[in-house]
C-alpha cells in the first residue's frame, strides 16, 4: 500500500471532505517524493492527532537520514530547488495542511510533521 493509499483511506475513514482528503493525498505526496530524492528514502508515520481544542487530525511524520538542509527559509520559498525541480514540494505542502514543522540536522537528516484537522474545535473555541 502506498502512502497515498493510506492517507487517503485513513482520511476517508475519519469523515474528512473530498478537499480535505485531496490536501492531505498531495502533501503526502510530495513529502514522500522529496524524502525519496533529497533524503535517500527514509520512513512515513501516519497517525491521528487530537489537539486541548477536541480536534482530530491526521498527522504525517516523514523521516530521512540524507544530508539535512542547511537553510529551512529557504527551501520554503516558492520556487526553490536543488533538484532542478519547481520547487513546490515543502512549501506547497505547508500550504496544504494546517499545522507544520520541519526538524534538520546538516549531515544527519530530516524531519518533517504535517498535520491537517477534520474542522475547527469541536467546543466552539479557536
Amino acid at each position: 500500500m502506498t502512502v497515498r493509499q493510506r492517507v487517503r483511506g485513513l482520511s476517508q475513514e475519519q469523515g474528512f471532505g473530498l478537499v480535505q482528503q485531496t490536501k492531505l493525498v498531495t502533501a503526502a505526496s510530495e513529502l514522500a517524493r522529496n524524502t525519496l530524492i533529497h533524503g535517500g528514502g527514509g520512513s512515513v508515520t501516519v497517525e491521528l492527532s487530537t489537539d486541548g481544542d477536541g480536534r482530530t487530525g491526521i498527522t504525517l511524520v516523514f523521516s530521512d537520514e540524507g544530508p539535512g538542509i542547511p537553510d529551512i527559509a529557504l527551501a520554503l520559498r516558492d520556487g526553490y530547488s536543488t533538484a532542478g525541480g519547481l520547487g513546490m514540494g515543502l512549501s506547497g505542502s505547508k500550504r496544504l495542511v494546517d499545522d507544520f514543522e520541519v526538524e534538520t540536522t546538516p549531515g544527519e537528516g530530516t524531519a518533517v510533521t504535517a498535520t491537517l484537522w477534520s474542522g475547527p474545535p469541536l467546543n466552539g473555541r479557536r
